[in-house]
């Protein structure tokens, strides 16, 4: 398919139109967050993002963050294979059931947990006999993370997986390669740009997570409020600078997220050139 590449109206007319809309919905509100964030110097910056209760709070959000890339990595890879290389009844109600998180509300996500495991639950009494304790604390920040990442990495390796198809693992088999030899050196040369690429997508929804999170955290201050929480707890308080300096570092975590994603498409894409 060739590229228009002439200077018609209708390509400035389209041109105008995204640099608008960048403009008004993404460009300004983040020039506002650093323009409200050092509004009253560097000083003030300095001891709102250096606050302990907002590193307690950035430190709770990267943990979460590395819980759900972690296991929904396990997942991902997991589900991958199994619905690409193999042919089994159910397959579709699978392949439904992870994409449930997507139109999902996370607020009703919050709610599902603590109907499963609060107080009226039938699980209360074990988990409350064992010292386990999930809602209000760490554990439910955690699995509220995962729920509404689950889907990211899974579903950036199956167009993958099922464009390679099966032909070069079923020849390693032949030859004698057991399974982890086979995903080690025939399955994840071709999935590893994929696989990192739903990484960064997954760590940058985690950061991000607001909905189900604060149904499932309690709003503890230091100890299960995580940085979008946070944020909304000095906004709430008219504690404007504190609210929009906490909010500048989800905006640098953010920027590091997009240089990560252009890094791996442009990695990707080149290996993809080298090996036509």
């Amino acid at each position: 398919m060739e590229i228009r590449k002439n200077s018609g109206v209708l390509k400035w007319i389209l041109i105008t139109i995204c640099f608008l809309f960048l403009a008004i919905f993404l460009i300004l509100p983040l020039v506002y967050i650093l323009f409200t964030a050092f509004r009253n110097g560097l000083k003030s910056y300095f001891l709102s993002v250096t606050d302990e209760y907002a590193i307690k709070a950035a430190l709770l959000t990267l943990k979460a963050t590395l819980w759900a890339v972690g296991i929904n990595t396990l997942f991902g890879l997991a589900a991958a294979w199994c619905l690409t290389k193999f042919a089994f009844r159910g397959k579709k109600i699978i392949s439904t059931f992870i994409d449930l998180p997507v139109t999902v509300s996370p607020i009703i996500a919050g709610l599902i947990y603590v109907l499963t495991f609060g107080r009226q639950s039938i699980l209360y009494p074990f988990l409350d006999s064992h010292g386990i304790q999930i809602i209000f604390a760490v554990p439910g920040i955690v699995l509220a993370t995962i729920f509404v990442t689950f889907p990211f990495i899974s579903r950036e390796l199956i167009p993958v997986l099922t464009a390679q198809g099966t032909d070069e693992e079923e020849a390693a088999a032949l030859m004698g390669a057991n399974t982890f030899t086979i995903f080690r050196r025939v399955t994840l040369p071709h999935i590893k740009w994929a696989l990192l690429y739903g990484i960064v997508l997954c760590s940058a929804r985690a950061m991000g997570e607001f909905g189900a999170v604060s149904v499932l955290s309690g709003h503890l201050r230091g100890k299960t409020n995580t940085l979008p929480l946070y944020i909304e707890l000095l906004y709430q308080g008219y504690d404007f600078t504190g609210a929009f300096a906490a909010s500048s570092i989800l905006v640098v975590m953010a920027a590091v997220v997009l240089i990560l994603r252009l890094f791996l498409e442009h990695k990707g894409k080149k290996e993809s050139d080298v090996n036509k």
